[in-house]
């Protein structure tokens, strides 16, 4: 089990990676010739220095996650084998209910992002504020939701220091939560400039973007973090 997610993340890796070299092969962070184009035409030829950085960090995040995951496998297989340890102190624990709820709110809050991402590209500047506003909250939500969660297993039957389940379920929804929130700092940048009357809606348009990719990327992660917690 843990060759098999070992495989997939590495998969997973080269994907972003794929994604990666072709942004870069196209060198669309050269200065273009200026022939008269619209800002917005612009704005698209200084938008890829940006989104290679953010591909580039996908990159990261999609191998560390990949570690964890199977770093998680191998820890519960230990103790199997005919020369594993006769100590076997992995202990299942079952999942919080809550976190159903959390999984809606994220998913609803990625939605969310993606009307921004239309709005802002249709130039309603109204319906981007409001959407992006209401995809940050929903995001803030499901990070009380996560807590409320940790507290769930804390005064849980199941829970104990000595299963090694319990510190891997910490640590994949804490590293998976801290994430979300280096999201919502480029967010709150990004609702603050769209509330500044000297910015233009094309200004933040890149941003709106990006934040829109990202949000989508850690909704598969959790997704992806979901089913592993679920199955096991």
């Amino acid at each position: 089990m843990s060759l098999s997610v070992a495989i997939v993340a590495l998969c997973l890796g080269i994907v972003v990676w794929f994604l990666l070299v072709r942004n870069l092969r196209t060198k669309s962070w050269e200065p273009q010739p200026s022939t008269g184009a619209v800002r917005g035409e612009d704005e698209e030829h200084r938008a890829p220095p940006a989104r290679i950085g953010l591909w580039v960090f996908l990159a990261v995040v999609t191998s560390l996650f990949g570690l964890f995951v199977s770093a998680y496998y191998m820890r519960m297989g230990y103790g199997h084998g005919a020369d594993a340890p006769v100590v076997r102190d992995w202990a299942s624990v079952s999942d919080p209910p809550v976190l159903w709820l959390n999984t809606l709110l994220l998913l609803a809050g990625s939605v969310a992002m993606q009307s921004a991402k239309s709005a802002v590209r249709a130039g309603d500047g109204k319906r981007t504020g409001t959407a992006l506003l209401t995809g940050g909250l929903l995001t803030l939500a499901f990070l009380l939701g996560q807590f409320v969660a940790w507290r769930e297993l804390r005064f849980s039957p199941m829970f104990t220091p000595a299963n090694p389940a319990v510190a891997f379920f910490y640590v994949l929804t804490a590293v998976h939560g801290l994430h979300l929130l280096g999201g919502l700092f480029v967010w709150g940048r990004t609702v603050r400039r769209l509330r500044d009357r000297t910015v233009e809606l094309i200004d933040v348009r890149l941003s709106v973007e990006l934040c829109t990719v990202y949000w989508h990327y850690l909704l598969l992660v959790w997704l992806g973090l979901f089913a592993v917690l679920l199955s096991t």
